[in-house]
This record gives C-alpha cells, structure tokens and sequence, in this order.
C-alpha cells in the first residue's frame, strides 16, 4: 500500500457528524480521509429546518431528551461538547443565528452557511475528500506499518489505522440514506438495537380514519402522551390531521416513543381543565348546539367530526340545555383523553431520523470506539441515541464526533 493511501483515519459519511469529526482530527495533525457516496455534500443539513438549519437546542446540553436502550450513554459525549460550544464555532465564522420557540436555534440565513464551515474547518485540517465514491468492501487488516483496515473504493484501495463510520440511519432513503453503517457493525460483531423510523408521521387504517380524512391541514396545540415508565412520552406541542393520519410537531416528538399496538392519548382541551363544570354552570336556558359550542375552542370542522364519530352520532347537534351534566363530563373526558391506536408509521421516507441503531453498549462512552474491534467508531444517528425534535439530533451529531475526533 502507497502512502498516498494510506491515513491514519478514514471517516466514511460526509454529513454533519463525519465532516465535524474530520476536521477535528485533521486540526489534531491526523491525515484524514473523508468519503461519501453522494456526489453533493451534506443534504440532511441542507433541507433541515427549512432551509435554515436547525443546528442546536440550548436545552440539549445533557442526556435529557435523548432515546436510548442504555440512556446514560450520550451524556458523557454531551457535556464535553455543548451547544455553546458549537455557537462559539459559529461566531468564529460569523455566521449569524436565532432562537425560536424552546431553545430551537436557527441560521439566520441558510443551511449552506454551516455546511460551508463545515468545510471550511475540514481544509484547515488538510482533509482529502472523496465524494461519489462507493465503498465496495472493508475488512480488518493485519496491524503493520500502523494500517487496521482496508477499504476497496471506486477511488481504489485505502488503508487506516482508524475507521470511522458516520453514514447515518435510514431516515430520508430519497437523499441516500442507507444501514451501510448497521451492515459494517454486524460485520465486526457488533450488536445492533432494531432500527425504525424515528421523529414521524403516525398513520391509521384507512376506513377507521376516513371520517377524519376531510380535516386535513387543520392544526391545534394539544397534549400528547404514550408509553410507560422510562419508555413513556409526554409533550405539550401542534397536532397537525393528514390524509391518513396525525402530523405536526406533537406527532413526531411522540412517534419515538410509541410502540406497535400502543396507543397515544390526546388532550385536545389542554388548558380547559374545569370545561365541563364551567358548561354545566352556564347550560340554563342555552339553545346553542354543542358543535357551535365545541367549537370556540376547538377547530369547527374538528367540533364537528368529533362529536360525531367519537363522542356520539347527531351529539353535536343536541342543544346544550338539553345534555346531562355526567355526558358534559363524559364529553369533557373525552375530549382531554382521545385514545387513538395508530397503525403504524409513514415510513423512513418522511422520518427525520432513525430511532436504534448500533448498540451503544458495544461502545466506549469516551471515544465512541467499538470495544470488541479497536480502531472502529460510530458516531452520529447510526449509534442508538435519538433525540428530540428541535435540533437534538444535530447536536449528538457535533458532540459525538468531537468526541470521537478528539480520541483518534
């Protein structure tokens, strides 16, 4: 093997996660090779946040609100690379940014100003780049002159003494996403927690949800909740009706912890806490149908087929003088706990993240290296930490690489 093929790392994936720990290692004095398959850089980066990248939370600095079958993992991780410390990468390139509602940070122009820092810190480590390159084969190799692995390329054949694998999850096939990285981890061993799509639209069967198929587009802030114990979820955030199910932000923060067969409660009335006593006070003499009055708090359509389907059929069109004060406080219930079973996902085609991935067990918390093979390391989505929506999974992606590139 030459020595222009040989490095000390080979990073496979030029994401967020892969170009932050080439340029960590590179600035170290490492010769780093980074490789991609895609011939553009960094498409996750680039469509994030709509178009702004959603980079950081400020609420992300610890492993509060971060999934994982082994929790206490990432915190290490977290703690020594926090999204201050990414802003203070930020202000060095002058790259300008906002806050917007919980701690969710944003550039204040596009994504392609990250992604060009990104860059910008991995030339300053003289990186070689390999982009549109496939990797055909990787296998161990035997440790002389300092070379672990080799890798056959269509760039042709490399060697390294570390191996970094940051292709990411599954999520977003249609930008290249693939399980390379869970593939290579079973290939040297390595266990691997079930992958499936994270932060994602819910669906429900077709004839049970066609009553509700009319309210797509219409959106409200509710509680969400699912699961229990230290699987149970639970998030004050919008609700967005699709045409085959639930969306919006509450919806794919609660997708990452719910389970086949689960089911999700709604609380459609989350600051209504003393509704149906209020209802009950004031029903005298009040002619007002009970859809009219569902819906000053409710979206109208919503009033509507709630009454409707869930509640009883013709209920919306009773007056409320005429309604019981124990169905008000049965309609009330109702309404605060809307028990809903999905029937499954919509797919890694609109998930933003993979949920699972190599087993972090596998891992060393400090350096993200495989225990059982040296000189491996996952870094990023592929390893079994997802976060919440928000920018948490941008900021495992910076910490855990760091992490990793510090450790080389």
């Amino acid at each position: 093997m030459s020595a222009t093929n040989h490095f000390d790392a080979v990073i496979l994936g030029a994401g967020a996660a892969g170009m932050m720990c080439a340029a960590v290692a590179g600035q170290r004095g490492l010769r780093v090779a980074l490789i991609d398959h895609a011939t553009r850089l960094a498409e996750k980066i680039r469509i994030s946040g709509g178009g702004r990248c959603n980079f950081t939370n400020l609420g992300a600095g610890g492993a509060h609100g971060f999934l994982s079958a082994n929790p206490a993992f990432c915190r290490s991780a977290l703690a020594r690379y926090t999204p201050h410390d990414f802003l203070g990468l930020l202000a060095r390139h002058r790259i300008s940014w906002h806050e917007k509602h919980r701690g969710q940070l944003f550039c204040d122009d596009s994504s392609e100003a990250v992604i060009r820092m990104l860059q910008r810190e991995c030339d300053g480590g003289g990186v070689t780049w390999h982009m549109g390159c496939e990797v055909k084969a990787v296998r161990a190799a035997e440790p002389r002159a300092g070379a672990r692995f080799e890798l056959d390329t269509s760039a042709g054949r490399l060697s390294a003494a570390h191996l970094v694998v940051a292709t990411g999850g599954m999520a977003i096939p249609q930008l290249g996403a693939t399980d390379f990285a869970l593939g290579l981890a079973r290939q040297f061993g390595l266990k691997v927690i079930e992958p499936r799509p994270a932060l994602v639209p819910l669906t429900f069967d077709a004839e049970a949800w066609a009553a509700f198929t009319p309210l797509a587009g219409a959106a409200l802030e509710v509680d969400i909740a699912t699961g229990k114990g230290r699987r149970a979820g639970h998030f004050r955030e919008d609700l967005l009706f699709t045409h085959r199910g639930l969306s919006g932000p509450a919806v794919l923060q609660i997708s990452s912890y719910w389970e086949p067969g689960q089911a999700i409660l709604v609380d459609l009335l989350p600051d209504q806490n003393d509704w149906a006593e209020a209802l009950c006070a004031g029903k005298s003499g009040n002619r007002q149908h009970l859809d009219r009055v569902l819906a000053q708090y409710l979206p109208r359509r919503l009033a509507e087929q709630w009454l409707e389907h869930v509640w009883q059929p013709g209920g919306g069109q009773r007056r409320l003088a005429d309604v019981a004060d124990r169905d008000l406080r049965r309609l009330a219930e109702g309404l605060g706990q809307w028990r809903l079973v999905p029937s499954g996902t919509a797919g890694y085609r609109k998930a933003e993240v993979m949920r699972g991935g190599v087993d972090t067990r596998e891992l060393d918390q400090h350096s993200m290296q495989a225990r059982k093979q040296p000189g491996l390391y996952f870094v990023g989505e592929a390893v079994d930490v997802t976060g919440w929506l928000g920018g948490y999974n941008f900021q495992w992606a910076w910490a855990s690489a760091v992490a990793c590139g510090r450790a080389l």
